[in-house]
């Protein structure tokens, strides 16, 4: 789902991954002088999904569904926390890719596998599509090379464990082994909190694994197992250093130069009409308390300055 540019001699299949439902999906990784444009098909629809011994119908992006599990119905969910003023009863499980993983009853099925080649390269392009949790996220015994944050690049720094807020989206290095290990590694991502609400402290399971070879001996099926450890739920001090970590990629030579001089003035107005664009706090439980706004985008006089018209499809409200 996204390629990144590397002058290295070998490369696997790029991979995405949400957190809560970490996302992991397939693509190919190219030397820095190709230039490619990738086209992608998107069916949403509702279909009966099953998690948890529990089966319910649910709006699923190409089959899959990108975030947190509830048993319950999640329109009454929210309704109860709208109409009581508090926040939303928690999820029943975070998943990576949908799948919550074996710590969960009736989910040993259900959980993600990432499938590598030893010596090579993956990217790994990470979004949490949790709700209302920050998670940190880890691979057992792998270093995370973190290159991106939020369609920015940024100065590639190392991690073993990555932390990243609801609807934030950044793309990390993966180096296999050199060898194919006799092992399996852990994938794990549970929550960062530190308020006194009350949250979905579960984790989300899934397993790296190297492929063999197809001239492989190996037959062995006792596997090590190899798990990560990741910070306390409420570890501030790991969530403040990995955050100091992000820096532009500005230099002497190209200075970010941004402008510190305030030459205009807006007045904004909330309410209705043609154009416009809806936006809110990270965390989706913010919307039920008001933490919300629309804002009204108005045409400008010249061409380069309109927006273009709704697509003849676009549902009417």
């Amino acid at each position: 789902m996204g390629f990144v540019s590397l002058n290295m001699s070998s490369f696997m299949r790029a991979m995405l991954i949400v957190l809560c439902a970490f996302w992991i999906l397939p693509e190919l990784a190219h030397a820095k002088h190709v230039r490619t444009t990738r086209h992608y098909k998107f069916n949403i629809k509702l279909q009966n999904v099953t998690r948890l011994c529990q089966t319910k119908s649910i709006v699923t992006v190409n089959g899959q569904f990108p975030g947190d599990w509830w048993k319950a119905d999640t329109e009454a969910v929210i309704n109860q926390a709208i109409q009581t003023g508090l926040a939303p009863n928690n999820s029943d499980a975070h998943t990576i890719n949908g799948l919550p993983g074996p710590l969960h009853n009736c989910a040993a099925k259900d959980t993600f596998k990432l499938k590598v080649q030893p010596g090579k390269t993956y990217l790994l392009r990470i979004i949490n599509a949790a709700l209302n949790d920050e998670m940190f996220f880890s691979i057992a015994n792998h270093t995370l090379h973190v290159v991106e944050a939020d369609a920015v690049y940024v100065k590639p720094f190392r991690t073993n464990i990555v932390l990243i807020t609801p609807g934030q989206t950044t793309n990390v290095l993966l180096k296999t082994k050199s060898k194919t290990p006799n092992a399996k590694f852990v994938i794990a991502s549970r929550p960062y909190a530190t308020g006194p609400a009350s949250f979905d402290n579960t984790t989300a399971i899934g397993f790296l694994e190297y492929k063999k070879h197809s001239l492989s001996n190996t037959k062995s099926k006792n596997h090590t197992l190899f798990t990560p450890k990741l910070p306390k739920f409420n570890d501030t001090i790991f969530a403040m250093n990995f955050n100091q970590k992000f820096h532009s990629l500005a230099n002497k030579k190209f200075p970010a130069k941004v402008p510190k001089t305030v030459d205009r003035h807006f007045y904004f107005t909330v309410g209705l009409g043609i154009s416009v664009w809806f936006m809110h706090c990270h965390l989706e439980v913010h919307t039920s308390w008001g933490l919300k706004m629309a804002w009204i985008v108005q045409d400008g006089k010249r061409h380069n300055q309109k927006l273009p018209p709704p697509p003849s499809d676009l549902p009417k409200c």
